[in-house]
Order: structure tokens, then sequence, then C-alpha cells
């Protein structure tokens, strides 16, 4: 049978229970000091205490003290996301025809309204000359209709006028009553030109009409021979080659438009209350450039699968130089909090396994305080949850408990000043 194993065991099972259940009187006989008791059991004496200090003279741990105030700190939100270009379109073909123009390269930039693929006219401009000739052949028809109509309306009056002095003639006894029932038809027959001279003038003014649109459906068929950048941006892809066919929906290329450039995220149902419209942002892509922009968008529907909702933040991209579908981290503004900087070390726990720090009373004694943190940064870590200003334990926190007496120095102090 081995008994080191068993010396072992019995040695580390009395150094547990002596710091476990005698932690204090450890302290003391390692400092030093023994215990009152102890000098009894021996039959020591123990000399009293100087008269001015009324009793045993309190030991004092040194700290080293931090002196913070607290400062109004906008806190952030952070969402994953990716970068996106502001508008994206695919400009496709309304007509037929032939690509007559010399393509454009992918990467070029283009500027609104310029001409990305131009396809032959072909008969187009000959059925524009047709529609424009009809046009002057029913615009020369109308003075013509209108004539007929004046000299109908004419006729009209004269076989009222008629009518009305056979009238009298036959009351008088002067005319019989067969010239009275030809001036009645002569109205009637004038009345009938009126309208028919009316339908022609009509008629004259339909077809003018009807030229017109053919006239503009030509003319409008004539400009979908060129296809234009709707926007300034970039070509994506080069646009159709010199000699390609087209036809309707057929594409010719795709312009993107990247100042200013989207930045989207996705927020949690916990955190999208947190954030508006307008909100100050910025963004870390992952070559390391940093971009600031503000929020334009949030969204009120979440994605059916993630349970996230979309937001967009633009941003400026001078010189284009953010591309489309990069990674990026983006750091929402909140409303702001106040919050102390302290150094990250200087965090501890309590026996409940609390995160917070050790605080000097104004009696000069530990006290612990619980915290929350809000951000990590590379000057130290912002808490919340103490008062405008505390004097924080920064060196020495992990030796004392609440209640025990410090001998404290302020961090950054000039010499022989206390604080």
């Amino acid at each position: 049978m081995r008994i080191f194993p068993l010396l072992t065991a019995a040695i580390v099972s009395l150094a547990l229970f002596l710091l476990v259940f005698h932690r204090d009187r450890l302290l003391a006989f390692a400092a030093g000091d023994a215990p009152a008791e102890s000098a009894a059991a021996t039959g020591q004496t123990i000399d009293a205490p100087p008269p001015d200090q009324g009793g045993e003279q309190e030991r004092k741990v040194s700290v080293l003290v931090q002196r913070s105030a607290a400062q109004l700190v906008d806190s952030t939100i952070l969402a994953r996301g990716r970068t996106e270009a502001a508008r994206q379109v695919e400009v496709k073909s309304e007509t037929s025809g032939l690509v007559v123009s010399e393509p454009l390269r992918r990467g070029a930039y283009v500027s609104a309204g310029e001409p990305l693929c131009v396809l032959d006219t072909g008969t187009r401009d000959a059925q524009l000359k047709e529609a424009q000739a009809r046009l002057l052949e029913a615009s020369s028809r109308t003075p013509e209709a209108q004539s007929r109509l004046i000299e109908a309306q004419a006729k009209l009056a004269e076989a009222e006028i008629n009518a009305r002095a056979a009238s009298r003639l036959s009351q008088d006894g002067y005319a019989s009553d067969s010239r009275v029932a030809a001036t009645t038809a002569a109205i009637e027959s004038a009345r009938a030109g009126v309208r028919s001279a009316d339908a022609g003038v009509s008629g004259a003014l339909s077809g003018i009409r009807s030229a017109e649109a053919a006239v503009e459906a030509a003319e409008r068929e004539m400009e979908r021979l060129t296809l234009r950048a709707p926007f300034h941006g970039l070509l994506e892809t080069d646009t159709a080659e010199l000699g390609a066919l087209l036809q309707p929906g057929s594409p010719c290329a795709i312009v993107i438009q990247l100042d200013p450039i989207k930045l989207v995220g996705f927020l949690a149902e916990t955190d999208v209350d947190k954030v508006s419209v307008g909100a100050l942002a910025r963004a870390r892509l992952a070559s390391g450039r940093e971009a600031l922009g503000r929020v334009t968008f949030v969204s009120r529907s979440a994605d059916p699968q993630t349970r996230t909702f979309r937001i967009e933040v633009t941003v400026a991209n001078d010189g284009l130089t953010i591309r489309d579908g990069q990674t990026a981290e983006l750091m929402i503004a909140t409303a702001g909090k106040p919050a102390h900087l302290l150094p990250a070390s200087a965090l501890t726990l309590d026996d409940a396994g609390r995160l917070g720090v050790r605080t000097v009373s104004a009696d000069n004694r530990a006290a612990f305080m619980p915290v929350t943190l809000q951000r990590d940064t590379i000057d130290g870590v912002w808490v919340e949850g103490l008062p405008e200003t505390v004097d924080v334990i920064v060196v020495g926190q992990e030796f004392v408990i609440d209640g025990v007496a410090l001998e404290v120095t302020f961090k950054n102090a000039p010499a022989g000043d206390g604080k």
C-alpha cells in the first residue's frame, strides 16, 4: 500500500478546511498577527494598545482607485448585412431589329439618356412618312367639309324664308296649298343636307385624329430603336453586340447605380423597435473600410423564415469604391444613456456571480456595485448602473471584500497627493 498518496490527500483536505472555515485566522497568521485566543492558550502577555488608539489598529489594504464621471453615450445595435446597389435595371428592347451600334464594355460609366443599343430603322422611316402624308391629306379635307356645312346651313335658311312667305300668301289667298307643301319639303331637304355636311366635318376631324395617332405611333416606334441608360451608373454587362437581332424583351445591358449605395441588414424582433428612420449608422466592411450614413428604411414586415426585419442605410460612395454585395457590419445608434468608461480589468464578480466593480465608500471602505456592460472598445468598457460620480478600484479589487478598510491611492494623482 502506497502511503504518499494518502498523506497528500490528507494535507490537501486540511488545507481546504483551513481556507474555507478558518480563512481569517489563516490570513492573520500569514500576516504575523497572533490571535488573542492563541496567545491566551500559550500563556503569553498581550500588550495593551496605546491609549490614543482606543484598541487594536485596523489593517488597511492598499488599492489604486480611478475617479469616474458618467458620460452620455449613444448605445448601438449591431447587425450584419451586405452592400447593395441603390438601383439596378436590365435594359430590354421594346421592338425587334438588328443592332447597328458598337457595343459598350462592362464597367463603363454611362450618363442618364446615353444610347446603349441602336437598332436598324428598316421600313419604319417610310411608315412614319406615310403617316405624316395621311395627316396632311386629312387636314386638307376639313376646310372642304366645313364649306359644305356652311352651304347646307345657307340652303336651310333660304328654305325657311320661302316657307314663311308661302304660308302668309296662302293665308291671304295668294298661294296654293301645293306651294306651301313644296316649301315645307324644301326645309326638310335642307335640314338633311346640314346633317350630312355636319357628319362630313366630324368625319374629317376623326380622320385628322386618326392620322395624328398613326404619326405618333410611328414616331414612338422610331424612338424605341434607341435604347438609352435610365440613370447615371455603371454597366454591369456588355451591351448587345453589333449585328445581334433583338426581339421584344431581349436584354441590351444591365445598369447599376452605386452612388449613393445601400447597406442592407436584418434586425431581431427585440431590437427593431429601438431603430428609427434617420438614425445615424456606421458600417464596417470586410475590407476594413468604414462608412457613415443614416437609416432610410425599416421594414414593417418580418421575413417569414428568419423572423428578422430588413433595414437599409444609405451612404455616399464617392469614387464608387464600395462594391455591390460586400459583407458589412452595421452599428446603428439609438437613444443615449449615461455610462462610465472603465478598464476591463476593473470588472469582477460577487459571490452571487453578478458582474460589477469594487468602489470606495465615503468612509474609505470597499463596496460592491453591480453594473451592466453596454459596449466594449479599445479604450475600455462602457458600463451602466453606477452613480454619476464614483470611485472605482482598478487595482486590488480582487483582494478585498465589502467593508474592508482601504488605503486609497488615486490614479493619475500628483506625487504626495492622496487624491
